[in-house]
């Protein structure tokens, strides 16, 4: 209430208490609504604060007192309220709070490390070897068992339909296509279940072995450990393979150069340009090549370390393995056990489900549609991610770990469309951030190896000639240039390892084209010869 002039003027504002907002916020809008005169505007405030602090305290004191009268008429458990109050204040305050019990997965994570920079690690490696070698003929039994199924579904099929139209109709010949699935459904089932419980009896049995061998190892007065190391020998020698590995093992081409980055304080990497299929880095040998110990030996000690190995792998929109390059890196993956990380299918069902919260939680935020100024809805844009939340898009991509590959740790999917196959992409490519995106992941988590497809396809074909590979090279070397200049901001300047993948289709002459290329782009480190006066 304030008087203007002969006019005595008052205001109503209804308040609920508590009072949530500032009260300056609300003292401006009150002036402002309500054209209140400016020179009661500092005796407004202050009354304003004074009346809401009081009344906020009346307001604190009648709860409070209707509490205490529920808690007399015994409506309200008093052990109850104790106990409640007592379990919130010992969680939430730290002296209580219970120390962290010690994870398994962390326990064996120091166990191995430990074991396999000792004498045991040859043990360790002919062990996972020889569980190696166990699953791969199982799964060549499998091969030939669906091979031999097939071939007499075929058989069949073809005696149908030289029937059709004499004694069998169109229902008989789906009939016996559908029985011919379902034999096939049948069969894959029962060795997925069958290779699923044979890799978790070796996981179990390596992990408790591991243990076991390092408690042992533990006691010096323990005369069994020699006799526990000499597990039953490995297959894993150093011979030659058959002809046909030895010679593509030959045509492998690689190319290695020393670069310097920087302006004032330069760093040091290493780059490598290959010619090999992308599964190369991946698959295992169940017979040994030339340096085939010495890899599984090199990734096995660098497992729980601070220089990990990654590589990009090139998938579509869907979080799967069921086709493509996913199911042959699937296949690889079930090739031999993952003793320290959940199978490939459980880390992609998690990938599925955060993916999912993720599209949920964006949605949410989207509280109406933008209007552009042509006045169509922004809904049709986003009608495709809308109805498919599952599927991620191009330059997104998921992790997945492994120990059980052979010479990489860490895989990105990085999700691609078509436009990669086009001639006229630029640096602002979907592909090409999320390019920039996984390096930064390698900054930030200490992968200091990373293969990345150099033409962004795994696979060429007719559209990618010469210089359509000249210039996704030459674009893709500048970003990742680039991309390596931002990263001494990133991590401070480590060196590293970047491998530039190149399909294994590609020609010789292409191959060494693009090598004479990288020189050009990046600072190549110069010789120096020393020689003395005479």
């Amino acid at each position: 209430m304030y008087r203007a002039g002969r006019n005595d003027c008052v205001l109503k504002v209804p308040l609920q208490f508590p009072v949530q907002e500032n009260v300056s916020d609300l003292h401006g809008r009150l002036m402002l609504l309500h054209k209140i005169p400016c020179f009661v505007e500092n005796e407004l405030r202050s009354t304003l604060s004074m009346f809401i602090e009081s009344e906020t305290i009346q307001d604190y004191d009648r709860e409070a007192e209707l509490a205490l009268q529920r808690l007399t008429t015994g409506e309200v458990d008093i052990n109850q309220l104790t106990n409640t109050w007592a379990k919130t204040y010992s969680e939430t305050t730290l002296e209580h709070a219970r120390p962290e019990e010690p994870s398994w997965d962390e326990d064996f994570a120091d166990v191995y490390h430990e074991l396999i920079h000792s004498p045991a690690s040859d043990t360790l490696l002919n062990l996972e070897h020889n569980y190696f070698v166990s699953v791969s003929e199982l799964i060549s039994e499998r091969d030939m068992e669906l091979k031999k199924l097939q071939e007499r579904q075929a058989t069949e099929m073809d005696k149908v339909m030289q029937e059709l139209g004499k004694t069998m109709t169109d229902q008989d010949v789906n009939a016996v296509a559908s029985q011919h699935f379902d034999a096939q459904q049948v069969l894959e089932n029962k060795w997925a279940n069958e290779l699923k419980q044979v890799t978790h009896i070796q996981k179990q049995e390596y992990q408790e072995w591991v243990i076991k061998l390092h408690q042992d190892m533990q006691n010096p007065n323990n005369s069994t450990i020699n006799e526990e190391i000499k597990v039953q020998p490995s297959q894993l020698t150093e011979e030659s393979e058959p002809g046909v590995r030895l010679y593509e093992e030959q045509r492998q081409l690689e190319e290695s150069f020393t670069i310097h980055l920087g302006a004032q304080l330069k760093t040091m990497h290493n780059l490598r340009l290959v010619r090999a299929d992308v599964l190369d880095f991946c698959k295992h040998r169940r017979h040994g090549s030339r340096g085939t110990k010495l890899r599984r030996l090199q990734t096995a000690l660098s497992l729980y370390s601070s220089s990990l190995c990654g590589l990009v792998l090139l998938v579509d929109n869907r979080v799967n393995s069921y086709s493509g390059i996913k199911r042959d890196f699937a296949t690889v993956s079930k090739e031999c056990t993952d003793f320290h990380f959940p199978r490939l299918e459980e880390q992609l069902e998690v990938v599925q489900q955060v993916m999912l919260y993720a599209r949920s939680q964006t949605s949410k935020h989207k509280d109406q549609p933008e209007v552009p100024r042509n006045g169509s809805s922004c809904e049709d844009k986003n009608q495709n991610v809308e109805k498919n939340s599952s599927n991620i898009l191009p330059g997104e991509f998921y992790i997945s770990r492994h120990s059980n590959l052979s010479e990489v740790h860490i895989v990105f999917h990085l999700c691609v469309d078509d436009n990669v196959r086009s001639g006229n992409i630029t640096a602002r490519e979907p592909a090409i951030m999320g390019l920039r995106n996984i390096l930064k992941v390698c900054c930030t988590h200490d992968v200091t190896n990373i293969t990345i497809p150099l033409l962004l396809v795994h696979d060429m074909s007719e559209e990618m000639t010469i210089p359509w590979c000249l210039r996704r090279a030459e674009l893709v070397f500048k970003c990742v240039k680039g991309f390596m200049m931002e990263m001494a901001s990133w991590d401070g300047g480590i060196s590293r390892t970047v491998q530039f993948l190149v399909p294994q289709s590609i020609s010789e002459e292409m191959f060494y084209q693009l090598s004479n290329m990288l020189p050009q782009i990046f600072r190549v480190s110069s010789t120096l010869t020393l020689t003395s006066k005479r």
